[in-house]
């Protein structure tokens, strides 16, 4: 995970240089702000990796002497398929349309919302992930 983290947390001091001379080249706040924004966007993660890996042995992905075999065995466990993301995401798209068509359709995607999280919650707590 350290390569991710580096990356990530590259990707964060590349935001801070390019928002410093969009600043300064351009006085624009609008973008400025923007730019400022995305910053935390690499830098949280990369820094909870960063945190992470230490705490952790190392994976075959991080030795730069590892080799082929050192990668093998079992990968993970992958959750099996489930309507519930997609669920959840139509109800983000009705709470955003509430913005548009009124207070109703936000609290149909609120419903919807708290519905389908008590779906992913049963679903999890039911073994449906599968092993491959």
């Amino acid at each position: 995970m350290k390569t991710e983290s580096y990356f990530l947390l590259f990707l964060s001091s590349f935001g801070v240089v390019a928002t410093l001379l969009y600043w300064f080249l351009s006085k624009e706040t609008s973008g400025s702000v923007m730019l400022t924004a995305t910053i935390p966007l690499a830098a949280l993660p990369g820094s909870y990796l960063l945190w992470w890996s230490r705490r952790m042995t190392p994976r075959a992905e991080d030795n730069p002497n590892a080799l082929q075999a050192d990668g093998a065995g079992e990968v993970a466990a992958f959750p099996s398929s489930s309507i519930w993301p997609f669920v959840i995401g139509m109800s983000a798209l009705m709470i955003g349309l509430s913005l548009i068509f009124g207070l109703w359709s936000a609290i149909v995607g609120l419903a919807t919302f708290v519905f389908a999280v008590f779906g992913v919650i049963s679903e999890s707590r039911h073994g449906g992930l599968s092993r491959h």
